[in-house]
């Protein structure tokens, strides 16, 4: 599918074709023009000739039925990944990807290990969405939710994974409201700073994963350019202009990053701010290393929780299909 040209087609249409045209894409739902029936029979078929609808998708169940992962091949036959996770309360989540691969390097995930290949273009972004619009359409659900936690680092392809929030967000788009929409970061310390100037009220999660320099510089190369101190001065001044809760992703992982010494020094990153939260999530297999056992993974979380630490332990989604958190190779 690209939309892109959707706006030259339809440049010499009066406008109200355009609005048309979004509707039956973003509403309706349609996978082929001709079942926009709000469209002459005309336009129809020139816009399946060059601008259709389709998407080129593989699918997976994982085996509790509670979340899916859909193999998108793009137009020039790269390939990525994308998520849904259905919860019990009935929300929607839908994991996106930004890139194809990704250039950080973390030496826990599996798409850093494909190394980059280029940026997704704003529809490439927002077809992922669609499809599962489309798919959860058959039952009469929706996506409630969107986290921007799936392939490459969102930061670094700023301005499109924006104008996608703005699609999500529009009334005649996704209409999903901002706050259930997250951005999941490294700490890209100057697009950090730009977000907080942005008049959308969506959620920021820094990836973590470590207390100390050495330690992070180790599993995330790129804190060497954007180390602790770096990224903590720049999401105070964050939650100072936002007013807005922060989430710190940490990943358990045996014997690397979950001693009680580590718990105790994430307490004192920590401590200082009541909007800050700590999200723990066990390591998914993905290379060398190896979980943390559910005991040890307890006992860091009690340390947080005895000093007043916002902390949370993620559910695992999607493990028998290589869906969970780090695990997304295309």
């Amino acid at each position: 599918m690209d939309l892109e040209i959707l706006e030259d087609i339809l440049k010499t249409e009066p406008k109200f074709r355009l609005v048309q045209a979004k509707e039956a894409v973003f509403k309706q739902l349609v996978n082929n023009w001709k079942d926009a029936k709000n469209l002459p029979k005309i336009l129809q078929e020139k816009l399946n000739l060059f601008c259709p609808l389709d998407i080129s998708a593989k699918l997976f169940q994982s085996q509790n039925n509670n979340s899916l992962k859909a193999l998108i091949t793009l137009k020039d036959s790269l390939k990525i990944e994308t998520v849904l996770m259905q919860h019990k309360d009935g929300r929607n989540t839908v994991c996106l990807s930004c890139q194809v691969g990704c250039p950080i390097g973390c030496l826990f995930c599996a798409t850093g290990k494909l190394g980059f290949k280029r940026n997704l273009e704003v529809w490439e972004i927002i077809e992922q969405a669609l499809f599962w619009q489309r798919y959860l359409k058959k039952t009469s659900q929706r996506v409630t939710n969107v986290v921007f936690m799936g392939m490459g680092e969102p930061l670094l392809n700023y301005d499109n994974v924006l104008k996608a929030i703005h699609i999500l967000n529009d009334q005649k788009g996704f209409n999903i409201g901002a706050r259930h929409i997250s951005i999941s970061t490294v700490g890209i310390v100057e697009e950090i700073k730009k977000l907080s100037q942005e008049p959308l009220q969506v959620n920021l999660a820094i990836s973590l994963h470590a207390p100390t320099n050495e330690l992070r510089s180790k599993l995330i190369p790129v804190n060497k350019k954007y180390p602790i101190e770096t990224i903590f001065k720049t999401v105070e001044d964050y939650v100072k202009k936002t007013k807005r809760k922060v989430m710190f992703e940490y990943i358990m992982i045996n014997n690397v990053n979950d001693s009680e010494k580590e718990a105790w020094k994430l307490v004192e990153l920590m401590k200082n701010n009541y909007l800050y939260m700590v999200n723990l999530i066990k390591y998914n297999k993905t290379s060398m290393f190896r979980p943390s056992s559910s005991l040890t993974i307890q006992k860091f979380k009690n340390i947080l929780e005895g000093q007043k630490i916002n902390v949370t332990e993620r559910y695992r989604f999607g493990q028998d299909i290589k869906a969970a958190c780090g695990q997304l190779a295309g």
